[in-house]
């Protein structure tokens, strides 16, 4: 699979270096660098992107500014065939965009998912709790069954009930579950909930701390939502099942 990945900042950086580091045999992981500062109103989308894109069957599109140049014109000019566009800042991706851009892209054709985080994205839907959306695109699920929401193996002594080992079979794209992980050796099994969390905002989580609707019933910060998600990947390998 040929991936482009589309950069504006830090944490877009970061997502594409444990994207590479850590991608299977056979895929190719390539970054463009944004502009950091854009007009507010792009009138022509070309004059922000390349004309000689490599070509990509997968956009991971990690702008970081409303402005950032519009993801169909560059999944058009990369000839791509599905974009993941992650919403760890809202933002980044107000909802008005998000929804302006989801419909360009079908009527183009693209598959697309904008999870929000990018560590709730499986190989078929993405978002959290009432705020679940499905897709329906291999490449987008060939990448999410190695980048995604975590998924763990973990073995505890059971003469001590402390963990172990900890193994990360599907980690979050930002490398926060291969850290956590490593954290959780040692520590008591009745207490890894929700130390596991602390860690992962330790990394440190680059998620918005900006209050805001998640769904109808839940109003929360997207830091927090990661949280949730990685404690309910550790209470899974554990128990079997999230108590949430």
């Amino acid at each position: 699979m040929r991936i482009l990945v589309f950069v504006q900042g830090s944490g877009g950086e970061r997502i594409f270096r444990n994207i590479k580091e850590r991608s299977p045999a056979g895929w190719t992981v390539e970054s463009i660098d944004l502009p950091a500062a854009l007009p507010t109103i792009i009138d022509e989308p070309q004059e922000f992107i390349a004309q000689d894109l490599p070509n990509a069957d997968l956009i991971l599109f990690l702008g970081e500014s409303p402005q950032a140049p519009q993801v169909p014109d560059v999944a058009v000019v990369a000839g791509a065939k599905a974009v993941i566009a992650p919403i760890d800042n809202s933002s980044f991706m107000p909802l008005g965009l998000k929804n302006q851009v989801q419909r360009r892209l079908a009527g183009l054709g693209v598959a697309a998912a904008f999870p929000k985080t990018f560590c709730t994205l499986t190989e078929n839907s993405y978002g959290y709790c009432r705020g679940v959306e499905s897709h329906d695109s291999e490449l987008i699920a060939a990448f999410a069954r190695c980048f995604g929401r975590p998924k763990l193996k973990i073995k505890i002594d059971p003469q001590t009930n402390t963990i172990e080992a900890a193994e990360v079979e599907r980690g979050a794209p930002c490398g926060s579950t291969h850290y956590t992980a490593a954290g959780l050796v040692g520590l008591s099994a009745d207490e890894v909930v929700p130390r596991a969390a602390l860690i992962c905002h330790y990394y440190p989580c680059h998620a918005s701390m900006q209050q805001e609707q998640i769904d109808k019933d839940m109003f929360d910060t997207l830091m927090h939502l990661s949280g949730y998600v990685i404690n309910e990947a550790v209470e899974e390998a554990i128990f079997g099942t999230p108590s949430r």
